[in-house]
């Protein structure tokens, strides 16, 4: 009989999935707040940076290098979507989609640091925990681990 690990310790999404879930969370942040508010603002902030944590939480090991890639590509892409569709939500409404997306990550460079730094500390703590490697070895081999 096999122990679980706790969520924090042990996820088991895909990669791929975990990206997507990242993706959609984001949006939903940005949408919900500039719905609103009518522009991006703390709320999404404390939005990315939970997100960044949990991402971490749920990937499988072997997608680590995925994940860890993620926050800033994360928050690059959403603003260009922004940039695009809200442009007056992340910078001035005349300003052209290059500079509202640098205005963009410029103004939350913060929560960027901070989400990163989070999932980078989480993920660095996941590799180093014997117990996630082993519990996760045994479910992929199907054997008990020593």
């Amino acid at each position: 009989m096999t122990q679980a690990g706790t969520f924090w310790q042990v996820g088991q999404e895909p990669g791929r999935q975990v990206v997507v879930l990242g993706v959609a969370l984001t949006l939903t942040a940005v949408a919900v707040d500039v719905l609103l508010v009518g522009s991006l603002t703390l709320f999404f902030d404390l939005c990315f940076m939970a997100l960044c944590l949990g991402l971490a939480a749920l990937v499988r090991r072997r997608d680590f290098y995925l994940v860890a890639l993620l926050p800033p590509v994360l928050m690059v892409v959403v603003f260009g979507f922004v940039a695009l569709v809200a442009r007056d939500a992340v910078a001035d409404p005349r300003d052209s989609v290059l500079q509202a997306v640098v205005s963009g990550v410029a103004t939350h460079g913060i929560a960027l640091f901070v989400g990163y730094a989070l999932c980078l500390g989480w993920l660095g703590w996941r590799l180093h925990r014997r117990g996630d490697l082993a519990s996760e070895l045994e479910r992929e081999l199907g054997q008990p681990s020593p």
